[in-house]
């Protein structure tokens, strides 16, 4: 799904591609730059997004939030289309991205795909980056991936802010899922991001936010609560965790035969981490039909039938 660009300021154009690519964030002027890339399914499609909206005006710039799957996917083929254009990530994936490391890149344990890109430039946090006609700071945004970074706009107050804040709910807290602080490190960006005081918030999925109207608080409010609330429950955010996994693969590739579903569940290593962290008493088998498929089932976000499992409602 992707809906037409929406217009927050003269010069920003943001793409809204549903949940399996991200938000694109089109900053216009002299040196056109895009934020986030979305998946490498769509890439095709977000490369003629942008040249449709640049309108011969060649993509001087990339950056991105974080580089997960559904932020840098459509880079590859962007670079392809504008071999010029230099490309930023956030400094401590600099390395990762240039050897393309797919396992330090998370590719390797979610089992996720992404086309091999090339990076140039760090976002270092304290610094700013000039994209398109404005110049951006940088922060960083530890909680959903401790890498990533927000860019916020000072004069039109305008916050791109990757996956540290939804419209409704939190994306998945990957360093909580490894060991780390993931839940302090999300309340201190959220901390951040209330100080920066955005009169738009452009989030990692989803149409812009406005403080405009409480928009922004409500959505501030509906993320500390979820954050809470996994913090008192880790093994519910394990569980939810799991969920996503699952509905982003099939999102992916539509549907699996049920053999080569369990081939992939079971050689994705985040997900044999999260039965560890969810019910490691019960057997893996039994919790990833009952525990993990059979509430996406009931919903129909998933469909199962005797020989495949297939994508449902989003």
């Amino acid at each position: 799904m992707t809906q037409g660009p929406c217009a927050i300021a003269d010069d920003i154009r943001v793409f809204n591609r549903g949940w399996l690519s991200s938000t694109n964030v089109l900053c216009l002027g002299d040196d056109p730059a895009l934020v986030d890339t979305g998946h490498v399914k769509h890439a095709a499609q977000t490369v003629a997004l942008v040249r449709d909206a640049l309108g011969g005006q060649p993509l001087a710039r990339i950056a991105h939030t974080h580089l997960h799957s559904d932020h840098c996917g459509g880079t590859g083929a962007l670079q392809a289309g504008w071999p010029a254009a230099q490309t930023w990530v956030p400094e401590p994936s600099l390395d990762a991205a240039q050897r393309w490391d797919e396992r330090a890149l998370s590719f390797g344990p979610t089992g996720q795909r992404c086309e091999r890109f090339q990076a140039q430039h760090a976002l270092r946090p304290g610094d700013t980056v000039r994209l398109g006609a404005r110049t951006w700071q940088i922060h960083a945004a530890p909680g959903h991936d401790n890498l990533a970074v927000l860019l916020f706009e000072p004069t039109a107050r305008i916050l791109i802010a990757g996956d540290a804040l939804w419209e409704h709910g939190v994306g998945v807290i990957f360093p909580q899922i490894d060991g780390g602080e993931g839940f302090a490190g999300f309340e201190r960006t959220l901390q951040t991001i209330e100080a920066l005081q955005p009169e738009w918030v452009v989030p990692g999925h989803g149409q812009p936010i406005a403080r405009a109207g409480g928009g922004v608080e409500r959505a501030f409010g509906q993320a500390r609560a979820r954050v809470q609330h996994f913090q008192a429950h880790p093994a519910q955010h394990a569980l939810y965790a799991a969920k996503v996994m699952v509905k982003y693969q099939l999102l992916d590739v539509e549907a699996m035969a049920l053999d080569d579903f369990q081939a992939w569940a079971g050689a994705a290593a985040i997900l044999r981490q999260l039965h560890a962290l969810h019910r490691p008493e019960q057997p893996w088998s039994d919790w990833l039909q009952h525990a993990v498929l059979a509430p996406l089932l009931d919903k129909g976000t998933l469909h199962q039938d005797a020989t495949h499992i297939r994508n449902g409602a989003d």
